[in-house]
């Protein structure tokens, strides 16, 4: 039978939100017998699905390598010029495969995950007024499942659509729009009305949210949805919503102090006063070698780590003073001298240079490593982006300095102005966030080409099969819907190839 992602992914909702749940709620009520109507028809059960799209965002879907949004953010790295593999092993995203074949499987799975959460997230939404409960519970449920929906449209519009444009109608095609849990098949809607929505979903977040407590960086609360506020509004061009949204974010979040970044990501980044959203991944629920720490730390003992450890590019390695707190983050011989205390990597790890020690996982035989989803860092970045971009150049040097002197004791208040300060804040970008997903993203917003042929650059073409640059008007810089829906769903239009 064939399988519509989009619409199958609805029905089978109910059991993707209960696979992740309360054991004791699991075993009165068996997943095949479960409807929209019993989890939605008490706030309990609504929450313990809620924290079942939680766990979604860092289970296993399908292999090993597709591993939630820890795993999508990677690969969005991997397709940017700052993230240098050492070896030709998991190279999919690294050779722009999956966004040129609608039939590869991590193209189909990041798709399918989307549309995944979106299902579940729209149970809760349509039901979750009528449930048994308190008010404040149904506040909170609502909330954090529209901002799931509007953080999955984001990601999908992003990727599967061409870029937004601002001051254009921006009528080209989107992605299909899903606000019911219906299983009907929908054709795609513009990349405007997708945004419109986007916007519509957190902006009701907010109002919900409001003074909502979280148990854990696990969960969403009105910070995250103004900080994802501050990331569409970045990407619209709307400078003074994001710059706003931005600071309003990031309030109650330091940041971190240059011992506790030399520590690098690893576990516990719950306990981090920068991090504002982070998957936090307790032993009984590991993926094993399915978890992110698995491919993108340095230490852990996986084929994937020991053959190809993670590098930065060193044009942009050699940007970073000597002076800056994050030049540790990675090793120049790629001995890892300055490992932090009780972290090791075996005889048997492969060693290059530039290799990264940003990500750690718990030990060589423990793959275990939180999910970076948000930070403070970024927020900083992103109210001086949009600053810089809206002609406020001595606020954005300001803001920039108030970031960067953190990191690097003698860094000095910027006195660039108009393009070169926009320049300084997009290396700092690039710096601060390698890794966490925002490069190949940041090239398609600004309608950058993708240039890994720079001078001194530590990719060969041998290993990115020969992708060494992509123009900005290239093909690929928008994915190929997935196959699998495109058999199924007769409203559904495909991209053009390349």
């Amino acid at each position: 039978m064939k399988k519509i992602f989009i619409i199958f992914i609805g029905i089978l909702a109910t059991n993707v939100l209960f696979t992740a749940c309360d054991k004791d709620f699991l075993e009165t009520s068996p997943t095949d017998q479960i409807g929209a109507d019993v989890v939605t028809a008490t706030t309990d059960n609504a929450m313990a699905a809620l924290n079942g799209i939680h766990r979604a965002l860092y289970i296993r879907y399908g292999s090993q390598g597709r591993g939630g949004a820890g795993h999508f953010n990677m690969h969005m790295s991997e397709m940017g010029e700052d993230h240098v593999f050492n070896s030709s092993t998991w190279t999919t995203a690294l050779r722009w495969i999956l966004t040129d074949s609608p039939t590869n499987s991590y193209n189909t799975a990041h798709w399918a995950m989307f549309y995944e959460w979106i299902a579940n997230a729209n149970i809760l939404i349509a039901g979750i007024d009528d449930a048994v409960g308190e008010q404040d519970d149904k506040d909170n449920i609502k909330g954090q499942a529209l901002l799931y929906r509007a953080y999955c449209h984001f990601m999908l519009v992003q990727t599967w659509a061409g870029r937004y444009v601002k001051g254009q109608n921006n009528d080209q095609l989107g992605v299909p729009l899903k606000t019911e849990p219906s299983t009907e098949p929908i054709a795609r809607s513009t990349v405007e009305e997708v945004y419109t929505q986007i916007n519509k979903d957190i902006d009701d977040a907010i109002v919900l949210l409001e003074g909502k407590s979280r148990p854990n960086k696990s969960h969403l609360n009105q910070s995250i949805a103004k900080g994802l506020k501050a990331r569409v509004a970045l990407v619209q061009g709307n400078w003074d919503i994001a710059a706003q949204y931005a600071v309003e974010a990031r309030d109650g979040y330091d940041l971190m102090d240059q011992e506790t970044y030399k520590k690098g990501f690893s576990t516990s980044l719950d306990q981090n006063s920068e991090f504002m959203w982070a998957s936090h991944i307790v032993e009984d629920q590991t993926n094993y070698f399915g978890n992110l720490g698995a491919y993108i730390s340095r230490n852990y003992s996986s084929s994937s780590i020991r053959a190809n450890p993670r590098s930065i590019n060193k044009p942009l390695y050699d940007m970073i003073p000597e002076t800056d707190v994050r030049k540790i983050l990675w090793s120049e011989d790629g001995e890892h001298a300055d490992l932090p205390d009780g972290y090791e990597i075996s005889s048997n790890h492969s060693r290059y240079p530039y290799t990264n020690q940003k990500f750690l996982a718990e030990s060589t035989s423990v793959s275990l490593m939180d999910v970076p989803m948000m930070r403070a860092a970024e927020m900083y970045l992103i109210e001086a982006e949009a600053l810089a971009r809206d002609g406020q150049d001595g606020l954005a040097a300001q803001v920039l300095f108030d970031l960067v002197s953190t990191r690097d004791d003698n860094y000095v208040l910027s006195t660039n102005t108009g393009q070169d300060l926009i320049d300084e804040i997009m290396i700092q970008r690039r710096i601060e966030l390698w890794g966490e997903g925002f490069r190949w993203l940041d090239l398609k917003r600004l309608a950058l080409p993708l240039n890994r042929e720079e001078p001194g650059s530590n990719h060969t073409s041998s290993r990115v099969g020969g992708v060494l640059r992509v123009e900005p008007d290239d093909n690929r810089w928008v994915w190929l819907i997935p196959q699998d829906e495109m058999d199924a769903n007769p409203l559904m239009e495909q991209n053009p190839s390349n």
